[in-house]
């Protein structure tokens, strides 16, 4: 993915001049105060917390990034106007311009993450003695460009999020013809193995290709469902996302989205 920026959360002109057009126009001031720090600036302060994982009300002012709590309303007003959903949507579309989404096979997986305090979509871990946490839900298209992600409680089994994820895939233009959301194949480990949703992904036009429980390990799975695993590394880099310190589980779905998308831009920039 190339050289780790020293300072990452600096918003590039490019990337920049993809999100301005997305943004909604700011409300009108209501009584006179100070003025409105700059959309830039406080997508700066965003990216800061994100990548750095520091606690809002800690961002430093020196950075001249607005106060935590600024950012805080910015994310969430962003997130509400669909803000990532659109910016993701537009890089999928350039990368599939320029022939660089493989549909030929789609990999599904999740991971679980702790949830430092009980909120909406957490939920007892089974994997961590009971306490609060969620799943981070993902599919990528054959080279783990991320094609859609969600949050979930911990304690929700994984193969009932493959149908809701294969939905939430975009409909990617750019080319002449049909937009297109749906891979020739899905590869999934035995989390997702059951009959019925086998036959579900047939109908759709989806050749499913899932592990089996009680089935010796060797299948080859492995050679091609290992670019969702480097994706999920990819987004536990950014440290908000390693624990769920939000209660509010729209802001965690809000850097869980904007995450994806710079994953994303990463490799429109890599391919395009």
């Amino acid at each position: 993915m190339g050289k780790r920026q020293s300072r990452p959360w600096i918003v590039s002109d490019e990337l920049w001049s993809l999100i301005e057009p997305l943004l909604p126009e700011p409300p009108p001031k209501q009584v006179e105060g100070r003025p409105r720090v700059p959309d830039r600036q406080a997508l700066c302060g965003i990216l800061f917390v994100l990548h750095t994982g520091i606690q809002w009300e800690y961002l430093p002012q020196e950075l001249g990034f607005g106060s935590g709590m600024t950012c805080w309303r910015r994310l969430a007003t962003w997130n509400e106007a669909g803000v990532w959903e659109k910016l993701h949507q537009l890089l999928l579309n350039k990368l599939r311009s320029k022939n660089q989404l493989d549909w030929s096979r789609a990999v599904i997986d999740s991971s679980h993450v702790r949830a430092a305090r009980p909120g909406p979509k957490s939920g007892p871990s089974p994997v961590d003695r009971a306490r609060p946490g969620s799943k981070h839900h993902i599919i990528t298209d054959g080279q783990g460009i991320p094609l859609a992600v969600s949050l979930t409680g911990g304690n929700r089994n994984d193969v009932t999020q493959l149908l809701p994820l294969l939905d939430k895939i975009p409909a990617v233009a750019g080319v002449v013809g049909r937009p297109r959301r749906r891979p020739d194949m899905l590869f999934a480990d035995r989390g997702y193995d059951h009959d019925k949703y086998r036959r579900l992904l047939r109908q759709r036009g989806i050749r499913p290709v899932i592990a089996e429980r009680g089935q010796p390990h060797g299948t080859g799975l492995g050679t091609f469902r290992w670019v969702v695993e480097r994706t999920i590394s990819w987004l536990h880099g950014f440290r908000r996302l390693r624990i769920r310190w939000e209660r509010r589980d729209d802001i965690h779905e809000a850097f869980l989205g904007l995450a994806v998308c710079l994953i994303t831009h990463r490799h429109v920039q890599r391919l395009c």
